[in-house]
């Protein structure tokens, strides 16, 4: 059951992820589910149409779900992003004491969840993150793909 409900959010994820490609970001979505299992925060790539270097889709789902709890701290809550995030994401998620994270595709290049570094597996940290990866990992990884060749014509 866990499963099916983790490719439904993901495909939540991922419908938010089509929202930055059709407005030419990097395509990547994220929501952030209360342990009722309510969306309480939503967000996609839009660090250029904000011009914000911050603007990436799990900070911008962060700061919806803070702002609608009224607490920073986001305990007993589950991140689902169709790309692994990045080192600024990853603390982010530490610092809110995300509970767990679902994770569509690994990032090779700036992953640090799994592919480079594991900062929310630290146990140096005084929190960790429940892990999970590869959720609807092939559509994850075609949306991706398929913005950058596009880049690339």
């Amino acid at each position: 059951m866990k499963q099916d409900l983790d490719s439904y959010y993901m495909g939540v994820a991922l419908s938010l992820a089509k929202k930055a490609y059709k407005e030419d970001e990097v395509p990547v979505g994220a929501i952030l589910v209360d342990k009722y299992g309510e969306i309480i925060g939503k967000g996609y790539n839009r660090p250029i149409s904000l011009c914000d270097p911050t603007a990436h889709a799990e900070i911008l789902a962060i700061r919806m779900a803070s702002k609608k709890i009224k607490n920073y701290r986001l305990l007993d809550t589950t991140l689902y992003v169709t790309l692994e995030p990045c080192p600024m994401c990853a603390g982010a998620i530490l610092y809110a004491r995300i509970k767990r994270l679902v994770i569509g595709t690994l990032d090779p290049k700036t992953g640090s969840c799994i592919s480079l570094y594991n900062i929310v597996k630290d146990e140096r940290f005084n929190h960790q993150v429940e892990l999970c990866y590869g959720v609807r990992q092939a559509e994850c990884s075609k949306l991706l793909k398929e913005f950058f060749k596009q880049k690339r014509i």
